[in-house]
């Protein structure tokens, strides 16, 4: 299996962050047959991301989108991913759901977008992220 790893967010570009999620996963991906094709920073930019996301599936099984700081304003990746397979994401009430009761105990809202491929388990109390987690099947 090949992969890539895209760091996301523009504050890898201006050297705001250090990205060391990309190393930690690139130094565990051969013990699991997996081999890297490479590692791009790319910033909040709707079509850089659309055109990086269609560029990796031409040579890529996998492409990996570790997290970073959590549900901003600015955070673009799903929609991205949902431009590349030419759909709109969509809000899963019942995952929406759950975030919100465990956010409001947080005092944080969450974004509760997914595209209509997505193929994730329903979300739970038990794994509830900054973002609700989903997988798809792009090829």
């Amino acid at each position: 299996m090949r992969a890539e790893i895209f760091s996301i967010g523009t504050e890898w570009l201006i050297g705001e962050r250090m990205d060391t999620n990309a190393g930690w996963l690139a130094a565990r991906l051969p013990a699991l047959g997996i081999q890297l094709q490479g590692v791009s920073l790319i910033g909040d930019n709707l079509l850089m991301l659309t055109a990086g996301f269609r560029r990796a599936l031409e040579h890529s099984d996998l492409i990996l989108t570790p997290g970073g700081l959590g549900p901003t304003q600015d955070a673009l990746t799903r929609e991205a991913i949902a431009a590349t397979l030419n759909e709109t994401p969509t809000v899963d009430p019942e995952g929406l759901g759950t975030l919100e009761q465990t956010f409001r105990q947080r005092g944080r809202r969450p974004r509760g977008s997914i595209p209509p491929s997505d193929s994730s388990n329903p979300i739970s109390t038990t794994s509830v992220s900054k973002n609700p987690p989903w997988r798809n099947t792009m090829l």
